[in-house]
This record gives structure tokens, sequence and C-alpha cells, in this order.
């Protein structure tokens, strides 16, 4: 039995409606079986915006990048962060992780690390009363509710390549034995983008694993000024508690019940099609990309949507929802081709210049 939404929490009647240029997107809102399940969905959806500032006690500025995390969150994806040192990746993650109380892991990733590591180890136990000797799995702190793997491309493929099953398929498999992942599982993995030496760029069959690819960018004159003040001063804040990891997983699972229209639905297989360059009709594309995206792309940017409407406060999903994503969902699912590097082309452009070809009508 599938969730439904309530046609209580809907604005302004039995139809909502969203004027995209030219026509309407009507569609009838759908009802919850219980008046509790109304009742849970409603107070889970009505804290979201003290969750924002919980993080934003902490954290100033960098709404975009925290909404984008939230959203892989609620998508239940993995997302990679790339900035400069000393925009706060690692505060962030935490402070969300507490906000959420749920189990937080930093893996500081290095040359030498090696696999069991990141996922653990068996090692030889003796059982005191009978004198039996038996291997026991020890877990590695990728047994936790959110992992932070911090700068993941210093260390080599074979390592990077141990995070590919848990990010997947949410479980760790060593010795044949299956050893599951807690739920929610959510892996953030950070990178350095100004320094190329001593590090493995990720293989593409990993960073396909990553929901979102999420720039982070360096604040706003006043909001440094607030750091500033903040963290040379006596500034203290109590932490509190918002969401439990069961209210995120009933959070996830309403995300799919999230309204998207046949015409969006359409849009998106468009937008994600035209990414490649042997089909495309967009010139810029078809000139400055090498490989386009797969269909996990339109999976990831259905989901991601679905979940960016509940953060707005709606039950439906608009074309902005799609256009404001397809950024961090699509930047690191294309392979430019060599003339855009001698151009100065970037991913960022390729995706902005195919919105502007083909837009919502």
């Amino acid at each position: 039995m599938g969730l439904r939404l309530p046609q209580q929490t809907l604005p302004k009647g039995r139809q909502h409606q969203i004027r995209c240029q030219h026509r309407c997107l009507r569609f009838n809102p759908i009802k919850l079986e219980t008046t509790k399940e109304l009742d849970h969905y409603k107070a889970l959806v009505a804290k979201i915006p003290a969750l924002k500032q919980e993080i934003a006690k902490t954290i100033v500025g960098q709404e975009e990048a925290v909404e984008e995390i939230l959203v892989a969150l609620m998508a239940g994806g993995h997302c990679l962060l790339e900035g400069v040192p000393g925009l706060a990746k690692t505060l962030m993650v935490k402070t969300l992780s507490e906000a959420l109380d749920m189990k937080f892991k930093r893996i500081q990733f290095t040359p030498d690390l090696m696999p069991g590591d990141i996922l653990g180890t068996e090692v030889l136990e003796e059982d005191h009363q009978t004198g039996k000797k038996f291997f026991q799995f020890n877990k590695g702190p990728i047994f936790a509710n959110v992992v932070l793997a911090d700068e993941i491309n210093r260390t080599p493929p074979k390592t990077q390549a141990a995070l590919l099953e848990a990010m997947q398929e949410k479980m760790v498999t060593y010795a044949g034995n299956d050893h599951a992942l807690p739920d929610p599982f959510l892996i953030i993995a950070t990178q350095n983008p100004i320094e190329q030496s001593g590090t493995y760029p990720l293989p593409e069959a990993q960073l396909d694993r990553f929901l979102l690819y999420i720039k982070l960018g360096y604040p706003s004159e006043k909001e440094e000024l607030a750091v500033l003040e903040r963290t040379t001063g006596t500034y203290k804040t109590e932490k509190q508690t918002i969401f439990s990891a069961a209210d995120i997983k009933s959070l996830q699972e309403l995300t799919r019940q999230v309204h998207i229209s046949p015409e969006l639905m359409q849009y998106i297989t468009t937008l994600v099609r035209e990414t490649r360059p042997e089909t495309s009709k967009v010139d810029f594309v078809k000139k400055y990309t090498e490989w386009g995206a797969g269909t996990r792309a339109g999976q990831a940017l259905v989901l991601c949507s679905k979940a960016r409407a509940i953060l707005k406060g709606r039950y439906s999903v608009i074309p902005e929802d799609i256009q404001t994503l397809i950024y961090p969902i699509l930047r690191h699912r294309l392979t430019l081709h060599f003339r855009a590097e001698a151009e100065n082309i970037s991913t960022d452009q390729v995706i902005s210049q195919m919105l502007k070809a083909i837009p919502f009508k």
C-alpha cells in the first residue's frame, strides 16, 4: 500500500495549479489512508525550517550547499563536496549529523589507507569458557549513518573502490558474509580542487554513485565578517536534535510520494537525452561533450526534484526544482571533449546552454 499525500496540505482547494509559461499543470491531491499518517507527515514537514535554522546556528551562509545535502539525504543518495580549504565542509557535515541525532564518522583518506581501514577486519577471538577460537568481524568507520570521506581523491583507486558496494548496496561483504549498513545511510565525500599533486581522480563508475556533485564557493563579505566575529569571540550555541533516524526514513518515504506531472517527467527525459552528443539537437552539446549522462541521471533528477519540493513546502514538483538541481546532478556525469578544455568550457556552461535551448513549454 503506497502512502498518499493529504488533500488538506495542498493550498487553495481541490486542484493545485502551477502556471509555467504557456499552460497550467493540474493534478488532483491524493489522500492518506489514515488521519494518524496525515498528522505524522504534516508534523515532520513542519519541522524542516527548524532543521535549517539549527544548522545556520553554526554554519554561516552556504544555504545552497546545505539545501543540496538535505536533498541528497531525503532522496536516499550520496554527495560529493568540492571546495577550497577553510569553507567548513567538515563542520557542515558534523553539524548536520548532530541536528539529526545520527551516528557520525569521519574517515581521513590518505595514500596509505587500506580497504580494511574503511570496511573493518576480522580478528581472531577466543572463548574464555570453552577455549574455542573463532574469527570476529570488527566493523569499520563506514558503519555509521553519516560518513564523511574527507579528501577522497588522496587515496588510491583500490581503496576508493571499497566504497562502491557500500554506496550502491548499503552493505559490506567481507569473507563471504554480508553486513548491513545503518539506515538511513549517507556518504558525503570531499575533495580539494586546487591541489593536484598526490591525488587520484575518481573513476567514472564511482562518480556516478554520487547523487549530487556540490561545489562550495567563498562566502560573501557580510558572511565572512560574521564568521570572524563568531569564531574569535565568545559566541556559543545550544545544540538541539530536530529529527531522528526514523524521522528521516519517513521523509525519504514521503519524498517518493510527491507528485510530478507527466509533462515534467517528459521534460526530464528530454534534458537527459539531449546531453548525449550523438543524438542531441543542441549544437553547444554536440561540440563540447564527448559522453552524455546515463539513465541514472534522470532517476536522480526526479527524486531530487521531489525532495526539493518538500524542502520548499510543496507537495508537487515545478520546473524550478529541475532547473536548479540539474547542475549538481549532471556536472559529474558529463565527459567533455578535449576542445572544451582548450577553450575553458565547463560542464556548468554546457548545462546552462542546454537549458536555454530546451525551455519548459
